[in-house]
């Protein structure tokens, strides 16, 4: 028993140095090359896409009028509405005119005095002209009724201006609204004391359809955009007025569209930027000033410039962009591009491609360069898809 199980062991440890043997040989024979890894391709393409400009704004009135008092007293009565409409050279206040109807009627007065004066002048004067023919009189005497009727008409000029005077102020004790708008809440109440051109306004009437936009722009942004103007790299606009749209804090658009109507020809020293003015449409009321929208506006357009997913654009360490091309022989090359925001979800390609080249779209985290792949084209569907710019990274 013990020959045969020994016997056995030498069996089994042939067999099994067989067929280690037999092992190592395999992998030379059966092992497969791995195959080039698939990935999505999109043919660049020139086209022409607005240089679109998006801003952040403040809404100011059209106009505003702040209410101050021209004349000193107690307000009588509020002749308006808090929130109203008023229009222009409507009654806003009244002011206790009492006093001021007295000073014209004094004026009045003392001009009828002047006037009369000046008549009694004017006959003496006539007098001693006849008399001063004939030496009657001395030729002094002449002279003072003369001066004596220029005094006196110098006097009615005079007495008429302080009429005139006294008139206005009696005006300006009926406050008046001087544009068209909606008014505010009143700083003053029936009874109360107000003085003449006060700080504080009574009331504040704003002019609302239309609105200003207030855009600011920083200074470098503005260079760039009017270097590539003339560059050619933006052809500039042949439309007399730029069409702004208007996207609410809620992030809605405004149905209407504004125009651009005034840019500054100054930097602003402390911020570096540059004011840009739209004016919008508002018959309804909805915008307000103080608020803060986004002004959409074409700047020109670039013209003939290939546009990219930003999924598909990556950064450098230095921060350079660059995108995964194919060459002939389908090897993987990184090609260093320069690139301009569009509508928040596509690269402008300006430099570093050219019209047919093949730019890697998928499997980009797996390849590397000099990598050889299996390219698959994109359909213009595909290439249109939009993914995160989170993806970028």
């Amino acid at each position: 028993m013990k020959h045969i199980r020994k016997s056995l062991s030498a069996a089994a440890l042939s067999a099994t140095m067989l067929a280690a043997a037999c092992g190592n040989d395999a992998p030379a024979e059966s092992a497969a090359v791995p195959p080039a890894p698939q990935v999505q391709t999109v043919t660049a393409e020139l086209t022409t896409v607005p240089n679109e400009v998006e801003l952040p704004g403040r809404v100011r009135a059209f106009a505003e009028a702040e209410i101050r008092p021209q004349v000193t007293g107690i307000i009588k009565e509020r002749l308006f509405k808090e929130g109203d409409l008023v229009a222009k050279g409507q009654a806003l206040y009244q002011i206790d005119a009492a006093e001021y109807a007295a000073d014209v009627r004094s004026a009045e007065a003392a001009l009828s005095r002047a006037q009369a004066s000046h008549k009694v002048a004017q006959e003496t004067a006539g007098r001693f002209a006849e008399l001063a023919k004939i030496n009657a009189v001395s030729q002094q005497e002449y002279d003072q009724a003369v001066a004596s009727a220029q005094e006196a008409e110098a006097d009615i000029a005079l007495q008429r201006a302080a009429l005139d005077r006294a008139r206005i102020d009696l005006a300006r004790t009926r406050i008046s609204s001087p544009i068209d708008g909606r008014i505010g809440r009143s700083s003053v109440t029936q009874g109360a004391l107000v003085t003449q051109n006060q700080t504080e306004a009574l009331a504040r009437v704003l002019q609302i359809d239309p609105v200003y936009v207030d855009l600011n722009v920083s200074s470098n942004r503005v260079l760039t955009i009017r270097r590539q103007i003339d560059t050619g790299e933006v052809a500039s606009g042949a439309l007399e007025t730029t069409p702004v749209s208007i996207i609410l804090s809620d992030g809605s658009t405004y149905p209407l569209q504004g125009e651009l109507e005034f840019s500054e020809v100054n930097v602003d020293e402390s911020a570096g930027t540059v004011a840009v003015r739209a004016i919008l449409p508002n018959p309804d009321g909805l915008i307000l000033p103080g608020m803060f929208v986004r002004a959409k506006f074409i700047a020109g357009m670039f013209e003939d410039v290939i546009t990219l997913p930003q999924s598909v654009v990556s950064r450098t360490p230095t921060g350079q962009a660059s995108v995964m091309v194919l060459t002939d022989d389908n090897t993987v090359e990184q090609r260093l591009i320069e690139v301009e925001e569009y509508d928040g979800k596509s690269w402008i390609v300006l430099e570093g491609l050219s019209e047919g080249d093949l730019i890697v779209t998928s499997n980009l985290q797996s390849i590397r360069p000099g990598m050889r792949v299996d390219p698959i084209t994109e359909t213009p569907q595909m290439s249109a898809s939009r993914t995160p710019q989170s993806e970028l990274n």
